[in-house]
C-alpha cells in the first residue's frame, strides 16, 4: 500500500518534529532557567501537571488518527470526515472542563499535589498554572488536527506548523522574559500564543485544503454534533493509551523522590542523563507514529498480512534510528557535559551512565516500545496498557527503590530499573507480535457514519 518514497515522506517529518520539539524545549528550560531559582522550581513543578494532561490529549489524538486511518485504508471518506469531527469535539470538550478545572482550582490543585513549598515558588506556580492551563485547549486542538492530517500520510504539514511554534515560543520568551521582564508569566504567556497559532493554523487548513488530494475536509466546526458510537471508538483506543501514559508519569514522579534523596552530585548527573536519553528516543517514536498510519491502513483496507510486514519494517527503522542516535550521544556527551557547565563529579557520571544507556538500549528498548504503536493501530490497546503498568512498578520503580535506598547503589539503580522494564517489555511484545493476537481486535465495529 506504501512505497518507499511514500514511507521515508511520512516518516522523516515525524522524526524531525519530535527531535525539534525535544531540542525547543529544553532551550525553553534553560532561558526559563535565568529567572532564578523560584521561576525554575515553579515551572518544573507546574510542567509535571501539564505533561500529564498534555499526555491525555495525546492519547485522544491517537484514538483519532487510529480511527481516521483505518476509515481511509478501506476508502470510506464519510467515515473519515465523521471520525475527524468527533475527535474535534471531543478534545475541545474533555480540554476546556480540564482547563476550566486547573484554572480556577489551581492554589489547592498544588497545594495537594506538592504540599507546602517556598511562598515565592507557590506564587510563581499559581501564575504559571493559570496562564498554561488556559492554553490546554489549543495544544488538544492542535494534536487533534494533527493527528488528522498524519492519518491521511501528511506529516509534513503538521512538523511544519509545529517548528514554527517552537520558535515563536523561543522568540516569545527571549522578548518577554528578557526585555519586558515578566519572568515566569512570560514564559507562560509565550507558550499560549505559541499554542494558539498551533490550532488556529492546523483548523485553518484543515477547513480550506491546500491540496486537492486532502480526504478529510471539515468546513463548518460550530455545527459539529456528538456521534456516540464512534467517539466510543476513538475513546477505546484513547483511554488505554491514556492510561498506558499516565502510569509513565506517575512512575516518573515516584522514582524522581528517590532520585532526590541521592545528593546534589546525583541529581545533576541523573537530570543531565534523562535528558540525553530522552533524546535517543525522539527519531524512532516519530517512526513509531508513522507506524500508526500505516498499519491503521493497512488494517482498514483489511490487509492484515501487510500491516504485519509494515509493522516489523517499521521496527527495523526505529532499531536503525536508536542505534544511531545513541552512537551519537554517547560521542557527543562529553562536550555537552563541559558546555553545560557541569561539575567534574557529575560531568563524569553523566558520561558512565550514558555510554552505560547507549550499549543496552539499541538491544532492549526498540522492540519494548515501537512496535506498540502499530499494535494500537491495529485496535490492541489493553495488552500494551496491562503490561506497562506491570513493568512500570514491578520494575522501574520497585527494583529503582530497593537498589537505591536499601543498597545505596545511586543514579544506576534508575537505570537498572529502566533496563529491567525495557527487557521484560521487549520479550512480551516479540511474543504479542508472533502469536499474531494483535491482529485480531476491531476498531470500527459499531461506528456509524
Amino acid at each position: 500500500m506504501f512505497s518507499k518514497k511514500q514511507l521515508w515522506d511520512l516518516l522523516i517529518p515525524l522524526m524531525i518534529e519530535q527531535l525539534l520539539n525535544s531540542l525547543m524545549g529544553t532551550a525553553d528550560t534553560m532561558m526559563v532557567s535565568n529567572v532564578g531559582s523560584a521561576a525554575i522550581s515553579a515551572v518544573s513543578l507546574v510542567d509535571s501537571i501539564n505533561v500529564l494532561v498534555i499526555n491525555v490529549f495525546s492519547a485522544l489524538a491517537t484514538g483519532g488518527c487510529v480511527v481516521c486511518a483505518q476509515y481511509l485504508g478501506r476508502r470510506d471518506k464519510p467515515g473519515a470526515i465523521q471520525a475527524g469531527k468527533q475527535l474535534i469535539l471531543a478534545v475541545a470538550a474533555l480540554s476546556t472542563a480540564i482547563m476550566l478545572i486547573c484554572v480556577l482550582l489551581r492554589r489547592p490543585l498544588l497545594r495537594l499535589i506538592f504540599g507546602q513549598v517556598e511562598p515565592a515558588v507557590m506564587t510563581n506556580a499559581e501564575t504559571y498554572l493559570l496562564i498554561t492551563g488556559l492554553s490546554y485547549p489549543f495544544i488538544a486542538l492542535y494534536n487533534a488536527g494533527a493527528a488528522i492530517f498524519r492519518a491521511e500520510g501528511n506529516s509534513k504539514l503538521p512538523m511544519t506548523i509545529s517548528t514554527i511554534s517552537n520558535g515563536l515560543n523561543i522568540v516569545g520568551n527571549a522578548v518577554l522574559i528578557f526585555v519586558f521582564h515578566l519572568d515566569v508569566a512570560g514564559a507562560a504567556l509565550s507558550t499560549l500564543f505559541s499554542r494558539m497559532f498551533c490550532a488556529v493554523t492546523v483548523l485553518f487548513l484543515l477547513r480550506a485544503p491546500q491540496k486537492p488530494e486532502q480526504v478529510v475536509v471539515i468546513r463548518n466546526y460550530l455545527s459539529i454534533r456528538p456521534n456516540f458510537p464512534m467517539i466510543g471508538n476513538i475513546l477505546g483506543i484513547g483511554i488505554p493509551t491514556g492510561v498506558e501514559n499516565g502510569m509513565f508519569q506517575f512512575g516518573k514522579l515516584a522514582i524522581q523522590s528517590t532520585v532526590s534523596t541521592m545528593g546534589t552530585v546525583a541529581i545533576a548527573a541523573q537530570a543531565m542523563t534523562a535528558v540525553l536519553e530522552q533524546l535517543t528516543s525522539m527519531a524512532p517514536m516519530g517512526i513509531g507514529l508513522g507506524m500508526v498510519t500505516v498499519v491503521g491502513q493497512c488494517i482498514g483496507a483489511g490487509k492484515k498480512q501487510e500491516a504485519r510486514t509494515y509493522l516489523r519494517l517499521l521496527t527495523k527503522y526505529g532499531t536503525a534510528a536508536v542505534a544511531i542516535s545513541c552512537l551519537v550521544t554517547a560521542f557527543l556527551v562529553k562536550p555537552i557535559t563541559v558546555l553545560g557547565g557541569m561539575e567534574p563529579a557529575a560531568a563524569a557520571m553523566t558520561v558512565q551512565l550514558t555510554w552505560l544507556i547507549c550499549l543496552y538500549k539499541p538491544i532492549a528498548w526498540p522492540m519494548s516500545f515501537i512496535p506498540a504503536y502499530g499494535m494500537r493501530a491495529a485496535g490492541d490497546v489493553r495488552f500494551s496498557m496491562l503490561l506497562s503498568a506491570i513493568t512500570m512498578w514491578s520494575c522501574r520503580v520497585v527494583i529503582t527503590v530497593l537498589l537505591a535506598r536499601v543498597w545505596g547503589l545511586g543514579p544506576i539503580a534508575v537505570w537498572i530499573g529502566m533496563f529491567s522494564d525495557w527487557t521484560v517489555r521487549s520479550l512480551a511484545f516479540t511474543w504479542r507480535l508472533r502469536s499474531g493476537k494483535w491482529l485480531d481486535k476491531s476498531v470500527l465495529h459499531s461506528g456509524k457514519t
